[in-house]
């Protein structure tokens, strides 16, 4: 039959003290035994000269930390406790922070080499598995090829619907919006010299020529490059890509190639739409701030903006699409092991697609230079 604790105060202490109060515990104090009267012992009022354990004769870590904590509160003396009482009371009793084990920490140097050395691994592993991504995509076209038949082209054009038709609401608002800027800041400026009538030129020529396909590489990439790496790296989790390798279907063919595709191709579509409804927003703007009427905008645009102008966006459009889907598909492609994984995968498609957008933009804004076209 278990036996549970008890507790009595005591008023004056053996010597009759009055000053003398004392909390007297009976019985076991355990884990199992103690939990009657631990709330009733918390709400103990007054001091109290010692907590009296000598009738207890088992005594655990939870019975010690309570007689031990109701010791402290009242400012009272631990009496008759036995020797394995003592040792578990004394053990509780130390300072938390000498049971705090830190772990052993490498010296400043050690760890930027190894930081430095864990991030040329991961350059070196990313770069031979990218350069295999691309071989197995080669390899799957070289097999198209020679297999029409097994072109994807529901697919793709399915591709197509997702990329290009259902972004051109955001595309273009945000296109739009974005040339409305330019216009206004840029009157603001010109006008200190005289030349608001410039604006036109302004908003046409840099529409045409950078942001309009700028902006919608971006936009892609977010959008469309990120649901890529998403898609490819759930269907890894779930193993339906193992699924289709075991019935003998290529995921490059099925899943990679038509987003690619699908990418590279509506990128050209966007980006010119997305140059039309920037210059439409800076005519609309100047409609209303510059007393330039909205057709003579759009004419002078015509007589302004040179053609190789629209050409410069025109080619850079398809290689922004190339490397976002492949990015994107490479990304979701790596996936493994768990659900936080298609998170960073995710993360790390649009983060480097945006990235090397900017800088392909910058290496073709010298070699158009370099060739006369500026």
């Amino acid at each position: 039959m278990r036996e549970w604790a008890t507790y009595e105060i005591r008023e004056g202490g053996e010597d009759g003290g009055s000053d003398s109060r004392r909390v007297v515990l009976h019985g076991p104090l355990r884990v199992d035994t103690i939990g009657a009267i631990e709330r009733e012992l918390r709400a103990l009022d007054g001091d109290f000269a010692a907590v009296d354990i000598s009738d207890c004769d088992d005594v655990d870590t939870v019975g010690a930390w309570v007689v031990l904590r109701l010791a402290d509160e009242h400012d009272a003396e631990i009496e008759g406790a036995s020797d394995n009482a003592q040792r578990l009371i004394e053990a509780v009793d130390l300072d938390e922070e000498e049971y705090v084990e830190r772990a052993e920490r490498a010296p400043l140097v050690e760890r930027v080499f190894f930081a430095a050395g864990q991030y040329t691994e991961d350059w070196g592993k990313g770069t031979v598995g990218l350069v295999s991504f691309l071989g197995r995509i080669v390899m799957a076209a070289g097999s198209m090829a020679r297999h029409p038949r097994r072109f994807p082209m529901l697919a793709i054009v399915r591709q197509m619907e997702l990329v290009g038709v259902s972004s051109l609401g955001i595309i273009g608002l945000m296109s739009f919006l974005i040339g409305v800027v330019i216009a206004q800041q840029g009157a603001a400026q010109l006008e200190q010299f005289g030349a608001e009538s410039l604006t036109v030129n302004l908003v046409g020529r840099i529409s045409a020529r950078e942001l309009g396909v700028l902006m919608a590489a971006i936009m892609v990439a977010g959008r469309s490059g990120s649901a890529f790496a998403a898609q490819l790296g759930t269907m890894k989790l779930t193993e339906e890509i193992d699924a289709m390798r075991t019935i003998g279907i290529s995921p490059t063919e099925r899943l990679v190639i038509p987003r690619v595709v699908a990418c590279t191709f509506m990128m050209i579509l966007l980006g010119f739409y997305a140059a039309v409804m920037s210059i439409i927003g800076g005519a609309a703007i100047s409609h209303f701030t510059l007393d330039l009427n909205f057709g003579t905008f759009l004419l002078r645009v015509r007589d302004v903006v040179p053609t190789y102008d629209l050409w410069v966006g025109l080619i850079k459009a398809p290689v922004f699409g190339l490397i976002i889907a492949l990015l994107g598909c490479y990304q979701g492609m790596q996936v493994e092991n768990n659900a936080e994984e298609v998170g960073k995968r995710t993360t790390q498609a649009v983060v480097f697609g945006i990235f090397f957008v900017i800088v392909l933009d910058a290496f073709f804004a010298v070699f158009f230079t370099t060739v006369g076209w500026k």
